[in-house]
């Protein structure tokens, strides 16, 4: 279990003030000049040997996608070197999902300072953060938080003294789902439609206005000036190899105590709804299943994720995904197919409706799942439903199509006796 000494988010429940003295107080802001004096290359490999991975779910190295961004930046039409961007997705809109939102309200310089640490090592020239439409007081809370900032000199004209101008723009969005997709990001964040875009060009290489950007989560960032501080093997002594550092995890559903908790990479998943969330409602023996990473990642049944290493590794050996460890446990009163359908209707919804296999097959598949949980249905359709799927997985410009198609999978993996025993339940009911 992580030792308090150890926890990066120290105000994650809100017990102290957000703001500006209360921060410096639990070690924000510290001396950031001298973060910046190692140099942009000192900080990115800092960064690299600390083995922190994206916390919003790919899971791709932060160090290593910071190097992409090129020393010397491309030129526009006149010559002129053009600007580089640091990109912040605040835009938690996967159900299950709320680690972002305690961030940004409890705990909001510490994402404003690795923003500044994150956006030099890059040679940005500003940071963008796109928060979530829906998320209204937080939004209040970061834009308090960014004019703190300037008011001390922390950021904008030669940031913390520092020599290095650094602005820090807060962008609230509308509240589509599809906006957390990077490119999606950009596209919205230019005023435009926000719908992804083909890849390459990679958005390190024209991404906002054209320009080398970097797009990160919000935890990927926040953790940042921690690390720097406390020193890449500090970090990457929790946890195990590739999959290094401590998590915020979002347990919901079926259990005493619903929490977001920081804990080390690779708890075993009894231990952490045991010590966190006072256990399974009704017992373990009640369990059903668990969604572990987020409503697109396949569920894991109950016998399985007993033990199981909350850990990117972990997960997906069982078939599933860490993603922004939103953990949706599930006990057995849960009608497990209108639960899933309940999802594919969200990604049908959410659809940009830019490629032909998303935007026909996500309504598709949430029709076909509507009437399996009717059992009004064959039984050859549930392979139907599962050669679909694979249809619409990996044939879509982002990843929409694989979150929609994910789930039903791991439903057909896992539950198919309960399908089949729908529809004969039904053409029973039917015959009398």
């Amino acid at each position: 279990m992580l030792a308090d000494k150890d926890r990066i988010f120290t105000n994650v429940y809100g017990y102290q003030p957000w703001n500006l003295p209360a921060a410096q107080g639990r070690g924000d802001w510290d001396n950031t000049k001298a973060i910046l004096e190692k140099g942009r290359d000192a900080i990115i490999e800092e960064m690299k040997a600390s083995g922190l991975r994206g916390r919003g779910g790919a899971g791709f190295p932060t160090g290593l996608k910071w190097s992409f961004m090129p020393k010397d930046p491309p030129s526009d039409h006149l010559g002129n070197p053009k600007p580089s961007f640091l990109v912040i997705n605040a835009d938690e809109s996967e159900p299950g999902s709320c680690k972002d939102r305690e961030i940004i309200r409890h705990d909001p310089h510490k994402l404003i300072e690795g923003a500044l640490i994150a956006g030099f090592a890059m040679g940005a020239r500003a940071a963008y953060i796109y928060v979530r439409g829906e998320y209204i007081r937080e939004a209040e809370t970061l834009f308090a938080a960014v004019d703190e900032a300037y008011e001390a000199g922390l950021i904008g004209k030669n940031a913390c003294g520092s020599g290095y101008d650094f602005d820090v723009f807060v962008h609230r969005g509308a509240g589509a789902y599809i906006c957390g997709e990077e490119t999606a990001m950009i596209e919205s964040l230019e005023g435009k439609k926000g719908q992804p875009r083909l890849k390459p060009p990679f958005p390190a290489g024209a991404g906002l206005y054209g320009c080398p950007t970097t797009v990160n989560n919000v935890e990927s960032i926040a953790v940042a000036p921690t690390i720097m501080r406390r020193g890449a093997t500090w970090f990457s002594s929790f946890g195990r190899e590739n999959n290094f550092g401590t998590k915020l995890f979002q347990i919901s559903g079926h259990v005493d105590k619903p929490c977001v908790v920081e804990e080390e990479m690779g708890i075993p998943f009894r231990e952490l709804i045991e010590k966190h969330c006072g256990g399974v409602r009704g017992g373990w023996d009640n369990l059903l299943a668990v969604i572990p990473g987020g409503s697109s990642v396949p569920l894991v049944p109950a016998a399985q994720i007993m033990d199981a290493q909350m850990d990117f590794d972990g997960l997906k050996e069982l078939g599933s995904g860490l993603g922004t460890a939103a953990v949706i446990v599930m006990d057995k009163s849960t009608d497990i197919v209108r639960a899933i359908s309940r999802l594919s209707y969200f990604y049908k919804h959410e659809s940009c409706g830019q490629c032909t296999p998303c935007r026909e097959g996500t309504g598709w598949m949430w029709r076909v799942m509507e009437r399996l949980r009717e059992g009004d249905a064959q039984v050859e359709e549930i392979d139907m439903l599962q050669q679909v799927t694979k249809q619409v997985e990996g044939h879509t410009i982002c990843a929409l199509g694989d979150a929609a198609a994910w789930p039903i999978q791991g439903l057909i993996r896992h539950f198919r006796p309960e399908l089949e025993r729908r529809i004969s339940e039904n053409v029973r009911e039917a015959a009398e």
